[in-house]
């Protein structure tokens, strides 16, 4: 004859012994599997808290005879949809629920409730779940047998808890269980006796410690833990929602994680298991074919880190005092002070020169932390040993948790780099010597977005970046199409999620709370967008606190919206732009501008502005970085004219060239931005910058192409009137073709400030006089690249080419986020 298998120990909790249809549930997973099974099952949902509240309405000598109706009738009402005959089962329900009015009628007497008696009331619940589960397995033909814990279980309560008499319980179990029982074992969770055989409870969530506890006395050799998710998740899925099942993790991972607020087993839960090395699995009752969470001493090596987590609702509390460094006992008399205080302290941290030393405690706790501290330090505080005693409320701790984190260079680094690119501010700090738990403190408003940015810097989730985008006009759309096509790549390859929560054009907004979907947005926008514009409220809705980072891409030529930039940037939102408007604003909205983003941190990206997706302004950036000294800059710097220029030969009359530039999108909204030369003298002076000059727009030289009368009518009217001076335009062409030469429009920026721009004649053998349809040209000339210069060329306009720029600036943002591009 072989040996029976080992025990399986399955626990349901009450989510899963909900009604009639759960219970049904239950009994197929449980019968699907072949080997022996104790079942440890918990009240059904909310039955106990139900239960104690009679307890609390006969303190107060209330009525509880409709409350204990109600209770009857739930369980009468899962037990006709469950059996063929309930009598037997309804019997005992009665009996008990006499027997719960009885104790009832004496609290009501006593007008108080020991222990004992709100232990034996309580208990029930756990007694019907497990009477009624029984008798489905029955009733399907699966051999039972029925096990009232109180008859085998006994624990003793102390400082730390319940503690378990494994030798009187091991003998009592021995002789209720037959070692040769090949069936199903029902186990009533969560009651025990104590060692006098008075009914107790093991506390809330004790069903779960039945189950471990059960385990070491069956000598089982694995527990099921049957709950309402899949898993053990690796951040709370209300605040990440992007948390995923962890799928294998270590007796003491999961004792860390469910200290700082995980939904993991309670640590003392899992004693007995830890004990006696049985495997734990945390699965789903309503997803069975998930293979859920595995928690064992060895866990499979994977990432260093299984888990983010935090504690809400906590209070810094710091002594610091000169007169402390080098005193031995400062540590122990602060700590006493707190247990007698009763204080439960969370958290630890002091710095090596010991000024100073901080806990954090729940914010409840926190005045009767600090008066107690206060009391303890009385003498120094008069005496001015100890400086303050101070309180910062309002505080969460974010706790990173892994095995694998010790030993690991650069873990620390990447959690700070992650809170340090969501703009965190960090509290206090603290780090255990098996390196196993990074904890800091910080601030209640950014928990959530520490939580995902921490958890998307370790690749457990996308690394998720807020989008606001301004203008989803002729660039605008561009971009956004583009990012549409790249999404999906972006967020496999690379775990980064490129968010677009909001859409706004002058008029109008769409605001999103799960995101546009960027496939169908301009339906969306069309449909959906409210109708008036408010930028506060645009940029409050792309600053969810529970994104990490937060980006407006600004693809207007608007001054309004550059001219809030520096309110962006001293809000931590990072701006990506084609607008040249701020950059060659006033010297000090710049500089302003410029203060604001390095306080905060924000980064600030506009490749765009000059040369569309050219590599301008990097150019100049490396060349001054690496030590060469730029003596001037010049070029083709606009794509509207250097089309015009390139394709206007006096056979076809100007004003057409310009009209069909400007529905391509080679211009302007209005082209006389580009026809006057303002366009490029912004670009000049973004240019002059880059290489350290302080030049206002006012120092630039512009000869304007925009005939006199066009000046200041609208752009519709400008457009309607320029064939009147087609033939300005063809005398200057015919000139400069009778000379051999070329027209070309060129911007100039001298080391010496000196800076111009207009059309110029140039020789037929002119770099600038060979280009093509919309090409840049610019031109570089350096203490390096001085006999022959530094050219940069290809297309400067366009819808395309511009948003692409755009595209590459905000990946650029990505990679300087964290993003691993």
């Amino acid at each position: 004859m072989q040996p029976l298998p080992n025990w399986n120990v399955y626990k349901f909790g009450g989510s899963s012994l909900a009604d009639a249809e759960c219970f049904r549930r239950v009994a197929n997973i449980v019968c699907a599997h072949s080997t022996r099974i104790a079942v440890v099952l918990s009240a059904c949902r909310n039955v106990t808290d139900a239960l104690l509240s009679l307890v609390s309405v006969a303190e107060e000598q209330g009525d509880w005879s409709d409350a204990l109706s109600v209770l009857r009738a739930r369980h009468a009402d899962i037990a006709g949809g469950l059996l063929n005959e309930a009598n037997a089962f309804l019997r005992e329900l009665d009996a008990d629920l006499r027997d719960i009015e009885g104790v009832l009628q004496t609290i009501r007497l006593s007008r108080n409730a020991s222990s004992t008696l709100r232990d034996l009331v309580a208990g029930f619940g756990e007694v019907w779940s497990s009477r009624l589960f029984a008798a489905v397995l029955r009733q399907q033909g699966r051999p039972v047998q029925w096990l009232d814990a109180r008859c085998a279980l006994v624990v003793e309560w102390g400082q730390l808890g319940p503690s378990v008499d494994w030798e009187r319980s091991q003998v009592q179990i021995d002789a209720l269980v037959d070692r040769k029982f090949d069936g199903v074992l029902v186990i009533t969770g969560f009651i025990a006796s104590d060692p006098k055989g008075a009914q107790t409870t093991l506390g809330r969530n004790g069903s779960d410690y039945s189950a471990s506890i059960f385990a070491a006395l069956l000598h089982a050799a694995e527990i099921h833990i049957w709950t309402d998710v899949d898993g053990v998740l690796s951040a709370d899925p209300r605040r990440v929602p992007e948390a995923q099942v962890v799928s294998s993790l270590s007796y003491n991972e999961a004792m860390e994680l469910a200290y700082f607020g995980a939904k993991v087993l309670h640590p003392q839960t899992m004693g007995p298991a830890v004990t006696h090395g049985i495997p734990i699995w945390i699965r789903n009752t309503f997803a069975p074919g998930h293979p859920g969470s595995m928690i064992c001493a060895s866990p499979p090596a994977g990432s260093p880190v299984k888990g983010i987590t935090s504690i809400e609702q906590v209070a810094l509390i710091t002594l610091e005092g000169a007169g402390m460094i080098g005193v031995p006992g400062t540590a122990h008399r602060l700590f006493e002070a707190l247990r007698q205080a009763g204080v439960s302290v969370i958290l630890i941290s002091q710095g090596s020169s010991e000024h100073s030393i901080c806990c954090a405690v729940p914010r409840v706790q926190s005045s009767a932390a600090a008066t107690a501290i206060r009391n303890a330090f009385d003498r120094e505080l008069r005496e001015g040993q100890v400086q303050d005693v101070s309180i910062a409320d309002d505080l969460a701790i974010l706790a990173v948790v892994g095995d694998g984190m010790a030993g690991t260079p650069g873990v620390a680094a990447k959690v700070f780099g992650a809170l340090a690119g969501a703009n965190v501010n960090v509290r206090a700090i603290a780090q255990g010597s098996s390196e196993r738990n990074i904890s800091v403190a910080v601030g209640s408003e950014s928990a959530t977005r520490a939580l995902r940015a921490v958890h998307a810097g370790f690749y457990l989730s996308p690394d998720t970046i807020s989008i606001g985008v301004i203008g989803p006009g002729i660039v605008g759309r561009a971009f956004l199409d583009q990012l549409a096509g790249q999404n999906v790549r972006l967020r496999e390859r690379f775990n980064v999620h490129l968010d677009v929560r909001a859409l706004m054009t002058s008029s109008r907004m769409l605001l999103s709370e799960g995101g546009v979907d960027l496939r169908v947005w301009p339906e969306r926008f069309s449909a959906q967008s409210t109708a008036s514009a408010d930028l506060d409220h645009f940029v409050d809705h792309v600053c969810a606190e529970h994104v990490p980072h937060w980006v407006v891409v600004d693809c207007t030529a608007s001054d309004a919206v550059a001219g809030s930039y520096a309110r962006l940037f001293a809000r931590g939102v990072h701006v990506v732009t084609p607008n040249k408007r701020a950059l060659s604003a006033s010297l000090d909205y710049v500089e302003a501008m410029q203060a604001a983003r390095r306080a905060s941190g924000a980064h600030f990206l506009y490749e765009a502005t000059v040369g569309a997706g050219l590599p301008i302004i990097q150019t100049i950036r490396d060349l001054r970085e690496t030590g060469d000294e730029i003596g001037v800059v010049e070029g083709i710097l606009s794509g509207t004219l250097a089309y015009l220029f390139n394709v206007y030969d006096g056979s076809t009359p100007f004003s057409e060239i310009v009209a069909s530039a400007r529905a391509q999108g080679f211009t302007e909204p209005d082209p006389r931005d580009d026809l006057s030369g303002r366009d490029v003298a912004r670009k000049l002076i973004i240019l002059g910058r880059e290489m350290g000059l302080k030049l206002e727009l006012g120092q630039v030289a512009v000869t304007s192409l925009v005939p006199e009368p066009l000046q200041h009518c609208d752009a519709d009217e400008f457009m309607r009137r320029l064939p009147e001076f087609n033939a300005e335009m063809d005398a200057r062409v015919g000139a400069a073709r009778a000379k051999g030469a070329v027209l070309r429009h060129v911007g100039r920026v001298s080391a010496d400030g000196t800076a111009n721009v207009g059309l110029l004649e140039l020789d037929g053998a002119h770099p600038f006089a060979n280009s093509s349809m919309t090409d840049n040209i610019v031109r570089f000339a350096t203490a390096r690249y001085n006999r022959n210069p530094l050219i940069v060329q290809g297309p400067g306009a366009g819808p395309d080419v511009t948003a692409a720029a755009v595209f590459a600036d905000l990946l650029r943002l990505a990679s300087y986020l964290g993003a691993r591009m």
